[in-house]
């Protein structure tokens, strides 16, 4: 196990000299109400008061109750400033007008409200001089289980190195509340969705594999499967003439 205490501290100086290095006047971070999106807020308002979460709920009923609810609890808990915007109505414009020229996937359905998200936060991170924070573990990044150009998007990530299960130690040491612990991970993309159902794979099962290479043989392929598939998820966009840069 990772020493918290240790990683802390050296977290927040790589956020303070980051906000000092590109003289901004705050930072801003999607409060999901999930996992990864409290450890970014809590080492964030650790390095820099002018912290905010904006919660931004899209569509799907858990985004508007449970995981409102605690995105609200970790902010107040931490002296966090929070806002929340819906983004359901949007969302649903987009979905009619797009839909008047082309048949949407349900991907591509599910992949609007990250989406989404990122513009907005984006849009007050421009007008405030804030820089965006990214919430995602290295458990999602090996699998690419995150939206490009959604939650994909961001200037820093101070946990991208943290699977999913040293993301709970983490918030655990932090003394993080018990009910974003314990809740079961997932993206709220959709009704019902749950990260580990949806990828077939358990993150306990994952992040052994990615700490000790261990695997079973039949989350093996999966992994595999997953973390190919999503390569041009981790590149930067191809660009012609490159070579010569």
């Amino acid at each position: 196990m990772r020493n918290y205490e240790t990683e802390a501290q050296s977290r927040v100086r790589f956020i303070q000299d980051l906000v000092v290095s590109t003289k901004v006047n705050g930072i801003i971070f999607g409060n999901s109400g999930g996992k990864d999106a409290a450890l970014v807020g809590i080492l964030c308002k650790m390095a820099c008061d002018n912290t905010l979460g904006v919660s931004l709920p899209c569509a799907v009923s858990r985004n508007y109750e449970s995981d409102l609810e605690d995105a609200i609890l970790v902010s107040q808990q931490f002296s966090i400033a929070h806002k929340t915007i819906s983004l359901t109505d949007i969302r649903n414009q987009l979905i009619q007008t797009v839909g008047e020229t082309t048949v949407l996937s349900d991907d591509a359905i599910a992949n609007i409200a990250p989406r989404l998200r990122m513009t907005t936060i984006y849009a007050i991170a421009n007008s405030e001089n804030r820089i965006v924070a990214g919430t995602g573990n290295r458990s999602e990044r090996h699998t690419g289980y995150f939206t490009k150009w959604g939650d994909g998007a961001f200037d820093f990530n101070p946990i991208a190195d943290l699977t999913a299960t040293e993301v709970l130690e983490f918030l655990s040491f932090l003394g993080a509340p018990e009910s974003i612990i314990n809740k079961a991970p997932s993206a709220g993309l959709f009704e019902g969705q749950t990260d580990e159902v949806q990828m077939g794979i358990t993150y306990a099962s994952l992040d052994n594999f990615l700490l000790t290479g261990q695997v079973s043989k039949e989350d093996a392929p999966i992994i595999n499967r997953m973390h190919t598939t999503s390569h041009h998820k981790r590149k930067n966009p191809v660009i012609y003439g490159d070579e010569y840069v």
